[in-house]
């Protein structure tokens, strides 16, 4: 979970948690792509408007490295979706304030999708 909010990194842990999932967290966006690089998780989750490097380019870099690129990513942020989704490598955008069963239906659907591929 990459997110400078600290309480919202520990609400969503929490609930990732209790739902037998194990969970790392990063403060911006640069911790959160080194922890990638490091851990190479089955599911990425990442606010998009972060200090030091957004999520916004947190995704392109993901997306540009052989190592990360197939990893689903669910951007969960204030803002709306982009005009141009061609710019847009998440796989999926849940706005915030995102109810925790849509952010678990997320979840488990896209890692249903990444294992039946």
């Amino acid at each position: 979970m990459i997110d400078d909010s600290d309480d919202t990194r520990e609400v969503y842990a929490v609930v990732l948690r209790l739902e037998g999932f194990t969970v790392e967290g990063a403060s911006d966006g640069q911790e959160g792509l080194q922890k990638a690089m490091e851990l190479l998780p089955d599911i990425i989750i990442t606010d998009l408007s972060m200090p030091i490097m957004d999520g916004w380019e947190t995704i392109r870099r993901l997306r540009a490295d052989d190592r990360t690129r197939r990893i689903p990513i669910i951007a969960c942020s204030g803002v709306e979706a982009p005009s141009d989704t061609d710019d847009f490598w998440a796989d999926a955008l849940l706005i915030k304030p995102c109810p925790m069963d849509t952010l678990l239906l997320e979840v488990r659907q896209l890692l249903r999708r990444g294992a039946a591929a």
